[in-house]
């Protein structure tokens, strides 16, 4: 069979399992066509293309992965997301994502070569912009440093911001309406659903919630006079926050057992990475569980260090009893948690960012999920 009709069988298979009548939805609304100008096979979010050649060179399984695989590059918004980062570093983080998610889902199989690092994308948060910033600058050469190439091209969407936001907007509604059909057939999995929960939702990454949450305070601007010293062993001299140092931050750690290590590590990166930035004089951490069962204080000079303890159920109030019986009055508060806890206690004089891995609810405070995306 040509390349053509080897497609139009691969679409006829996602169509007849429920498995992957999510994915067949969805690509039944885009339009396919023939393109030999691309290597292997390209799409922006609406529209795909392939090289004929590289699809005679794939099994028919091999063809509904990459089909479901241009699919994904539209469920995660890649085409909408990139704004001034390196096309094919973020093309190549996408591909990590999407491959991840398509071998657990059991769909197809992924072609020779492609991009498979579950650890790495377990490092990356489960996201691609978390993906794109452990990738080397120029994404690793030919392949990604990593043993592997990029299975496509996922262009930028074209038209101006206001056409832009109307193709999201007509993806997500695409993208509802095929979940809504898996899910009525039986082929929506946990994992698809989880998927589609974070499509729909407003993209947003904690790290930049958290960085703008904390550096708010400390009303201080960019500046050349110190670089970042995380950078300087690379040769990049990249400018930090000068001025002042900010007065002290409260950082807290829920240690019920919801929370992971690599959560806990990704937690702590970005605290250290703020706190060489905008150096506040001092950084509280205070574990809990049912009871407040650690604290440390770490001053500017110091490597921000966060280690597990305890493992009991979640109380909130007894930690910010302790902030206060310490007289600590940090200018803000940063709790990491799956916020499944009733016991909250009175708001404190401060300002409190919760990072969750679970619940999106709290009496007061601000909440930002670190999530998939």
């Amino acid at each position: 069979m040509n390349a053509a009709e080897k497609i139009s069988k691969a679409k006829s298979k996602l169509i007849m399992s429920k498995n992957t009548t999510f994915f067949a939805a969805i690509i039944c609304n885009m339009e396919i066509s023939e393109d030999n100008r691309y290597p292997t096979m390209a799409t922006n979010g609406t529209w795909v293309k392939y090289n004929s050649n590289f699809v005679d060179g794939m099994t028919l399984d091999e063809t509904q992965f990459v089909l479901c695989h241009e699919v994904g590059h539209m469920i995660f918004g890649h085409a909408y997301r990139r704004r001034d980062r390196d096309i094919k570093r973020w093309n190549i983080a996408g591909d990590y994502v999407i491959n991840d998610e398509l071998i657990k889902s059991n769909i197809g199989t992924m072609p020779k070569g492609g991009l498979h690092n579950p650890g790495l994308v377990l490092a990356g948060g489960g996201t691609t912009d978390g993906v794109y910033d452990l990738l080397p600058d120029d994404g690793g050469g030919d392949g990604d440093g990593y043993g592997g190439t990029a299975i496509d091209i996922c262009e930028d969407a074209g038209g101006d911001p206001a056409e832009q936001a109307e193709g999201e907007a007509k993806a997500k509604i695409m993208i509802a309406q095929a979940a809504q059909a898996a899910k009525l057939q039986g082929g929506l999995s946990a994992g698809l659903a989880r998927l589609v929960d974070d499509a729909l939702k407003p993209i947003v990454s904690w790290k930049d919630v958290l960085r703008r949450f904390v550096t708010a305070p400390a009303k201080v601007e960019y500046t050349y006079a110190r670089p970042k010293r995380r950078f300087v062993s690379q040769d990049l001299y990249l400018p930090s926050l000068g001025g002042s140092s900010m007065g002290e931050i409260l950082w807290m750690v829920d240690c019920s057992g919801s929370i992971t290590q690599d959560q806990l590590d990704q937690y702590a990166a970005e605290g250290q990475a703020i706190k060489q930035d905008v150096r506040p004089s001092k950084i509280h951490v205070i574990y809990f569980d049912h009871a407040v069962c650690g604290y440390d204080v770490f001053g500017p000079d110091d490597e921000l260090e966060l280690k597990m303890k305890g493992g009991g159920g979640t109380r909130f109030s007894p930690a910010f009893a302790y902030a206060l019986n310490k007289e600590i009055q940090p200018e803000c508060c940063v709790v990491l948690t799956d916020l499944e806890c009733s016991d909250f206690g009175p708001a404190p004089d401060y300002p409190v960012l919760w990072v969750t891995t679970g619940a999106e609810q709290a009496p007061w405070g601000e909440i930002v999920k670190m999530k998939r995306g």
